[in-house]
């Protein structure tokens, strides 16, 4: 007698709803989109070394204890490099060239240059995985380069301030971090690539707020707390979670067309939350280098 076989689905089914890749992402940027105003604020108390320092020792801590709680395991040796430019760019480059220069420039000004990270990622993960890209991209990735330096020249009578120098600098180890972090996250979570970057940048943070405090004056307001804490714990850390979270459930592309809202999200901020105002060059510059990057992420390989 043949053996009865049930037609009924026996496999266990889950009855927790399917993680929403989408929701991630669009949380991850509009963390990242407060962290211009945040920086603003923790600058009311502190300056900008010493809320550099004190924002990636406690961005550390934090990510210290989540390693810890999860037991992590240590990231292979070939991995450490990889790390070492992600600490570099976004545990105390971009932090540290950003604070710099928002003591001078807008927030509106900072996040129209910053605003073409995702193009400048783009052009330096090609670079470095040697990968060849279509005209059409290194077309568009000039245009909107070329409209953020104009941009800045005619905001500043032809001529780059500080400010600007830091930010572009800023732009570019920033955009080195996350293309190499993008790399990693390939075999590694990348919430464990974020986190081993700032725990690796905590030395040099640790030294750096040991000399700034006595040196420079700290007056702890209410706002400046809320920045630091801010741009500390969401800033360097939590924003990053979710946002790889997100990509790694609806990929880098469609993740990366969400990142265009991040610019304009800062310019709504600038004006709740900082009172700016800003010249009608800011919005249209801004457009245009999102349409470039919309370019450069449709034509790719």
């Amino acid at each position: 007698m043949d053996t009865y076989r049930s037609t009924i689905d026996t496999r266990p089914v889950s009855l927790l709803p399917k993680p929403n890749g989408t929701l991630f992402a669009a949380l991850g940027v509009l963390g990242f989109s407060l962290s211009f105003p945040g920086t603003v604020w923790a600058l009311d108390g502190f300056g900008p070394w010493s809320a550099t320092g004190v924002r990636g020792v406690l961005a550390a801590v934090i990510a210290a204890v989540a390693l810890l709680t999860t037991r992590a395991p240590l990231p292979g040796r070939s991995d450490w490099p990889g790390l070492a430019v992600v600490a570099g760019g976004c545990g105390l480059g971009f932090p540290l060239l950003t604070t710099l220069a928002l003591q001078t420039a807008s927030t509106a000004h900072s996040a129209v240059v910053i605003g073409a990270l995702p193009m400048a990622t783009a052009m330096i993960s090609a670079l470095r995985t040697r990968r060849r890209e279509p005209t059409t991209f290194w077309a568009a990735a000039g245009v909107g380069g070329a409209t953020v330096i104009v941009f800045t020249l005619l905001q500043n009578r032809g001529q780059p301030t500080v400010a600007d120098l830091y930010l572009f600098g800023a732009l570019l180890v920033c955009a080195a971090g996350y293309a190499e972090g993008g790399r990693l996250s390939a075999h590694m979570p990348g919430w464990r690539v974020i986190a081993w970057g700032v725990v690796l940048a905590a030395p040099v943070n640790i030294v750096v707020s040991a000399w700034a405090l006595p040196s420079e004056p700290v007056h702890l307001t209410a706002k400046a707390l809320v920045g630091l804490a801010y741009i500390a714990a969401v800033s360097q850390f939590g924003a990053f979670v979710v946002w790889y979270r997100g990509m790694g459930l609806i990929g880098v592309t469609r993740a990366s067309q969400l990142q265009l809202a991040q610019p304009l999200l800062t310019l709504v901020w600038s004006v709740l939350l900082l009172g700016e105002h800003f010249s009608a060059a800011v919005p249209l510059t801004t457009v245009i280098v999102l349409t470039c990057i919309v370019v450069t992420q449709r034509v790719k390989k």
